[in-house]
């Protein structure tokens, strides 16, 4: 019998690249989204174009509009379709709480009751962001290196040892809520639950907002020579984060899906770029001025309160647990994005905030 898997939120980047993958893999695939962002965080446009793609060219793709705050409307949905695994992708910032952890505990209710697997993707964000915001670093080729390192971290990056502990970001306390919500359901009630705590994910297609997508919105201003500007630290770009491509997540997604009965697994990993995959602001410019040529970026040296110089996730738990490496550069990443950026010239005016 054919499986069925539920993604949420799958009319975002990251749900609408899992629903591809596992329709590719021979999965009915249902997705779970209520196309609002609009009346979230005052877009111009929602998110029915990624749904429109997924409809016209995923064979056995089911769309249902409605929202994972719903209980028992997402309960009703969720017994009609039946799913055996839950894959939720589902987050949006600015409305924390509800979507991440009231969501977050009516998708788990339908696992217990039906036996069925969880799969919960959290974010690096749920990490202490003190000792990270204060660790020292040195400008090398054009990125911050760090020179020491807190406990949990090592220059492969955060691993899974270091501290969630407050402060995290209102953002970060909502996704160490449904982490926990999820754990204590899988310990309850012996699910199968994996947590995997992703970098900085990108694509084409992902909305351009500095706050939800840097490298895209990043490349896509460059390409339409928009103002650019290097915030905090010494106002030059050199701040690193990891970069990860949705296909790649996509493909660890699979293995736990095979394996959601191995309870001697860890729960929570890391899945990043790694250092391979980091890039400062500063390399990415470069990478654009190579591309379509020259652009001021202007400069503010200003901290801003918990940034956080070089955020790399260390992910070599997820590689010893799973066999998994991720397969795109942060180059091949770029490009992609590159190609979008030239195809729609009006992609930052779809993302943009009102």
């Amino acid at each position: 019998m054919q499986k069925k898997i539920l993604v949420t939120g799958s009319s975002g980047l990251i749900g609408s690249e899992v629903c591809v993958f596992f329709a590719a893999h021979g999965y009915a695939v249902h997705g779970v989204d209520n196309n609002q962002r609009a009346g979230f965080f005052g877009l111009r446009g929602d998110t029915r174009w990624n749904q429109k793609r997924l409809e016209q060219n995923l064979r056995g793709f089911t769309h249902h509009e409605r929202d994972i705050r719903d209980r028992e409307g997402i309960l009703r949905l969720i017994r009609e379709v039946r799913p055996d695994v839950i894959v939720h992708t589902a987050a949006i910032p600015f409305d924390d709480f509800d979507t991440n952890a009231v969501g977050s505990l009516n998708l788990p209710e339908y696992c217990r009751r039906a036996r069925a697997g969880f799969i919960l993707l959290s974010t690096s964000r749920v990490y202490h962001i003190t000792a990270l915001a204060e660790m020292p670093v040195e400008a090398v080729s054009g990125a911050f290196q760090p020179t020491a390192f807190p406990a949990g971290v090592s220059a492969e990056g955060v691993s899974e040892s270091y501290s969630t502990a407050a402060p995290v970001s209102l953002y970060g306390a909502s996704k160490v809520a449904s982490e926990v919500l999820a754990l204590e359901y899988g310990a309850t009630y012996n699910l199968p639950v994996w947590i995997n705590r992703c970098g900085v994910l990108a694509g084409a297609g992902q909305f351009g907002r500095p706050d939800q997508g840097i490298f895209s919105y990043w490349l896509h201003s460059w390409k339409q020579q928009r103002p650019l500007k290097y915030i905090g630290f010494d106002g030059q770009g050199h701040q690193v984060r990891d970069c990860l491509h949705p296909d790649d997540l996509a493909n660890l997604l699979l293995r736990q899906l095979r394996e959601t009965g191995d309870s001697t697994k860890p729960r929570i990993v890391n899945v990043s770029g790694g250092r391979a995959g980091s890039r400062s602001l500063r390399q990415v410019s470069d990478w654009c001025r190579e591309r379509w040529g020259g652009q001021r970026v202007s400069s503010e040296p200003e901290p801003r309160r918990f940034d956080i110089p070089w955020m790399v996730l260390d992910s070599r738990l997820a590689q010893k647990t799973w066999g998994w490496t991720p397969t795109r550069s942060s180059e091949s990443i770029f490009e992609e994005i590159a190609r979008h950026a030239e195809a729609d010239p009006a992609w930052l005016d779809t993302s943009a905030p009102l």
